[in-house]
């Protein structure tokens, strides 16, 4: 396959420039593309001519071939070079003796290994290239091709392989070794680099479909090499679980010197909107392997100038923005080829008797090819127990995603005469068969002291010569590949940090060939493992990656069903990992298997089981799950108060998650009194400085400050807010909630001010200690632009809401509650500026959201009719608008009764509508009573009381009580202007006489 690249420019310099073939193997594209940059920027033509002659046609005939192209021939020389088809060396010594010698003026060569080549290519004059600098390497090519040196260059644009190859890229991150044994895929690999380059931007997205053992890592992993000198960011991202793919990209963001914070969302929402811009690089590659659930891809996956190259078994990916290429086996030619590579003694008639059999599986050659290569089996006798079905009966057991018989049994051989010639490594590979498939933190046994590993295990720990020659075994066979990316930043590499993939084929064969004995010694020894790597502080979000490296590996270690404490313990901190870094739906699921193993020895009222029964609810009701936690917390609830010996702390804590629960299913009433139950045992049984005490008074606030008692919620959370300053310091994750809670209760007070200033201070210190894009800074952030709103700053309202709204979804999702309140407040802000399209969307959307997650009935879905109404009302549509008016003011008064601010809201907007349509007297009655009870709630000063004056002299005025109107009106102005001031827009509104509205904000607590 031969690529003409023209030289930059035209004119004479360009047709006095020489013509040059670079011929190479498919492997070192990278130096081709190299040198044909170089040549043509001093002037001259070049054709890349990728080669590997088919073994069957004559090496003599295929340089001939060569020789009918014009201009020199240059030959970049390798070792792998000399493999192509592959041909024995004395044929490759003929045609170099023969037919290069002959035509010696037209050859010439480069050299980038420190190996010794064949003597014959002493015709070729190979200069070397290796181990030297890009300007030293230029020098060299050009000396041996007769070409000045020191003449003017062309400018040539640093496009795709103009890197030198020796220059890494400026970000490389963990992409496995090469395989200096990858065979064939050319095609596919140049169709892939072809397919990338030419799209456009933001759709170069390829996913490499294909069955288990195909060989979809090994070709993204040799495109990342064989084309890195395209790319400036070449990025690795194990993705076999959704905790390790958002750690592992959320790792990238330090590394392009983005932010230095720990919080996943913080890292990948910096990320996409850095690799979006192409800032500080816009040669970008993104590898995520092992993509099969691909629930969050279209949050994970980034836009841009860059690249994403997909690895994956799913063909849903087929409903996303990516483009499937169906990964097959090898052709004939590549399966012989590698054969006769790796085991050298094979002949052609054997290696093409072999792939048959092994129906040109990659990963079946691969083992095949190892044992005959390091065996002195002969080839006969491998392929009548390949055909026999020796130990065939894993075939018949089925879950093996379509491999062939004769594949299974290929490596049922090999691992079986392991056993026999090499024990150690049959040990050693079990235990990593206790583990999940992928990437296995192996080197963690040597953490255990030898006493508590099982008798004739203890090498493991204690003997590290026996260690290396057993996972070098498994190396040198193919069964397993070196890992050593440590999981923790800096942890220095040794045998302690050492890691392996295993192929997931390969895992569930070795398990099944390990006795049931075997199995649950080392299942034993991996959960002892994963006990002593536990950190001990899923708070510290400087410890998630090593807990995302240890969830993968509970369930098929046995961790689940055991009975030790100190696993049990480690299961728990992996589910508060899961809570605090926002991995909710892991933890739902992980959640439940662990309540369904431990039902089976614990009572619902042990301990262990209380814990998890929090820690459960805790992750339902933040995944936005509110009536399964609300069901869960219940029922163990009722089961401790009928059980004597259950009251104190553990009653109170599941007294405090129902009240939780109720909170967010909108039964405040009942959440108040329960939290009220939980604040009094917490002063009796801990004293009123305790931690959990303060926690109990904090979520009382929350409570009254949901029934609208925003004075007493203000009071309890400033005595809060005093106390963990105090006990915890200013910059506590906890006393920052208190500051916020503060904020919150002012600006719902109408003390808009001194609610802005107290949360420009908070946001601030939530910057500074949590990164700006934690959750709780989130939170803090959209409270900030609540009370810029009502203070009436901020010039670029929306622009700041919708970047919020962005990095919102990117941490939590679009249906997340925290999500959802905010595109109800970017709807809001839109209709009241006048872009009511957008406001449509949102609000519709919101409404939509709330009524699938709450319910119909539940306050904040009836509260949205209101926010709809008022874009109905902007529509023109004013009897639609009156309609929604009315049934948000009658649910919201059923549920939360007649004096509730949201209620008395709705009452607002309802004697609004009821003036638009002309029912001017109901108007002016519902507005009287609205006024009435507004002054007794919130107070004669507050902003809201003083908008119901200000309509309720409109309501005065269309019924011509013109004097009354004229009193109440200048009433509510000059209150207005002293509380707001003269230039608020509430002020201003009252002033041009715009009747005033009110929206709704929802709020969960």
């Amino acid at each position: 396959m031969a690529t003409q690249r023209q030289a930059a420019g035209t004119g004479a310099q360009g047709r006095d420039g020489e013509h040059f073939v670079v011929v190479f193997a498919g492997f070192h594209r990278p130096w081709a593309t190299w040198i044909a940059h170089r040549l043509e920027s001093h002037g001259h033509r070049v054709t890349l001519h990728r080669w590997d002659p088919r073994r069957e046609v004559p090496l003599e005939s295929s340089i001939d071939d060569l020789l009918l192209a014009s201009g020199r021939i240059l030959l970049v020389l390798s070792d792998w070079f000399f493999q192509l088809g592959p041909r024995r060396e004395g044929e490759w010594s003929a045609a170099l003796r023969g037919i290069v010698a002959a035509h010696a003026e037209r050859f010439a060569a480069v050299n980038l290994t420190n190996r010794a080549l064949l003597p014959a290519t002493a015709v070729l004059e190979p200069v070397d290239l290796w181990s030297v600098g890009a300007q030293e390497a230029e020098r060299r090519l050009l000396t041996r091709l007769g070409l000045p040196t020191g003449g003017a260059r062309r400018p040539l644009p640093a496009g795709p392989g103009s890197r030198y190859p020796n220059d890494p890229p400026a970000v490389w991150g963990e992409v496995p070794r090469r395989n200096v044994r990858f065979t064939g895929r050319d095609d596919l690999l140049n169709g892939l680099q072809q397919h990338l380059m030419d799209a456009e931007q933001g759709t170069a997205v390829v996913t490499l479909l294909g069955m288990s053992g195909i060989g979809k890592t090994q070709m993204a992993a040799e495109y990342a090499h064989r084309f890195s000198s395209d790319y400036d960011v070449i990025w690795w991202i194990n993705s076999d679980t959704r905790g390790t793919l958002r750690e592992r990209l959320g790792e990238l963001a330090p590394e392009l010197g983005l932010i230095s914070g720990s919080e996943p969302g913080e890292r990948i929402r910096a990320l996409h909107e850095a690799l979006r811009r192409g800032d500080p690089y816009g040669r970008w590659l993104l590898i995520f392997d092992g993509w099969d659930d691909i629930e969050s891809a279209e949050d994970m996956l980034p836009e841009g100038p860059g690249h994403v190259l997909i690895t994956s078994r799913n063909r849903s990916w087929s409903d996303s923005r990516t483009t499937l290429v169906e990964i097959p086996g090898f052709d004939r030619h590549e399966s012989t080829g590698y054969l006769m590579r790796r085991a050298p003694r094979l002949t052609a008639a054997e290696a093409d008797e072999i792939a048959a059999e092994l129906a040109d599986i990659p990963l079946a050659l691969v083992q095949a090819a190892a044992w005959l290569g390091e065996s002195d089996m002969e080839v006969a006798d491998y392929l009548r127990m390949v055909r026999d079905g020796e130990l065939s009966e894993l075939a018949d057991q089925g879950g093996f995603d379509g491999v062939p018989r004769s594949s299974l049994t290929s490596w049922s051989i090999l691992i079986n005469r392991l056993r026999e010639d090499q024990p150690h490594a049959v040990e050693l590979l079990s235990l990593c068969a206790a583990f999940a498939p992928g990437r296995i933190p192996i080197g963690l046994v040597r953490h255990l002291p030898a006493a508590e590993l099982p008798e004739g295990l203890g090498w493991l720990a204690t003997d590290l010569a026996a260690w290396t020659r057993a996972l070098d075994t498994l190396v040198n066979y193919s069964v397993v590949t070196r890992d050593t990316r440590s999981a923790l930043a800096g942890e220095e590499p040794g045998p302690e940090q050492e890691s392996v993939h295993m192929h997931r084929i390969v895992h569930d064969i070795v398990g099944r060939l390990t006795s049931p004995a075997d199995r649950e010694t080392h299942r034993h020894v991996v959960r002892s493992m994963l006990a002593a790597a536990d950190p001990g502080n899923p708070q510290d979000s400087r410890l998630w990656p090593r807990y995302a490296e240890l969830l993968p590996h509970l369930e098929p270690s046995g961790a689940l069903t055991s009975r030790d404490a100190r696993v049990q313990e480690t299961v728990l901190n992996l589910l508060r990992y899961c809570f605090r870094s926002g991995e909710f739906r892991t933890g739902t699921a992980l959640a439940e298997q662990v309540r369904e193993h431990w039902s089976e020895f614990h009572p619902p009222e042990h301990p262990r089981m209380v814990e998890l029964t929090t820690q459960q609810g805790n992750i339902l009701r933040a995944y936005g799950h509110f009536r399964p936690a609300y069901e869960l917390d219940r029922t163990l609830l009722e089961r401790l108060r009928a059980t004597p010996g259950h009251g104190g702390t553990r009653l109170m804590t599941a007294t405090s998650c129902l009240a939780a629960d109720q909170r967010y299913l909108g039964q405040y009433d009942e959440a108040l009194q329960a939290q009220r139950e939980v604040l009094e045992t917490a002063l009796e049984l801990l004293g009123p400085d305790d931690y959990l005490t303060l926690l109990a008074q904090h979520n009382l606030g929350v409570g009254l400050r949901l029934l609208g008692r925003y004075t007493e919620a203000y009071e309890i959370d400033l005595e809060t807010l005093r106390k963990r300053e105090t006990l915890l310091r200013a910059r506590h994750a906890s006393t920052l909630v208190s500051a916020m809670a503060c904020a919150r209760d002012l600006r719902l007070m109408g003390r808009y001010r001194d609610a802005l200033a107290r949360q420009e201070l908070g946001m601030r210190i939530h910057v500074q200690v949590l990164g700006p894009q934690h959750p709780q800074t989130l939170r803090a952030r959209h409270n900030l632009l609540l009370c810029e709103r009502r203070a009436g700053g901020l010039a670029d309202m929306g622009g700041a809401l919708a970047s919020l709204l962005e990095q919102t979804e990117q941490v939590h999702g679009r249906r997340h509650y925290a999500t959802i309140g905010l595109i109800v407040d970017h709807g809001n802000y839109a209709r009241e500026h006048g872009d009511l399209a957008q406001a449509k969307d949102l609000i519709a959307e919101g409404e939509a959201g709330f009524r699938e997650l709450l319910g119909p009935a539940h306050p904040i879905s009836t509260g949205m009719l209101s926010n709809t109404g008022l874009i109905l009302q902007a529509a023109g549509e004013r009897s639609e608008a009156l309609t929604m008016f009315e049934a948000a003011l009658a649910g919201l008064t059923a549920t939360l009764g007649p004096d509730h601010p949201w209620v008395l809201g709705c009452a607002l907007n309802a004697a609004g509508g009821r003036n638009f349509t002309g029912r001017i007297e109901s108007a002016l009655e519902l507005s009287r009573d609205t006024l009435r009870r507004s002054r007794h709630a919130l107070g004669e000063d507050h902003p809201f009381t003083l908008s119901c004056e200000v309509a309720l002299a409109m309501d005065l005025r269309g019924l011509r009580e013109h004097e009354e109107a004229g009193k109440i009106e200048e009433d509510a102005l000059q209150r207005l202007t002293r509380s707001l001031g003269a230039q608020h827009p509430h002020t201003l509104a009252a002033r041009q006489r715009i009747r005033p509205y009110w929206d709704f904000e929802p709020y969960l607590g």
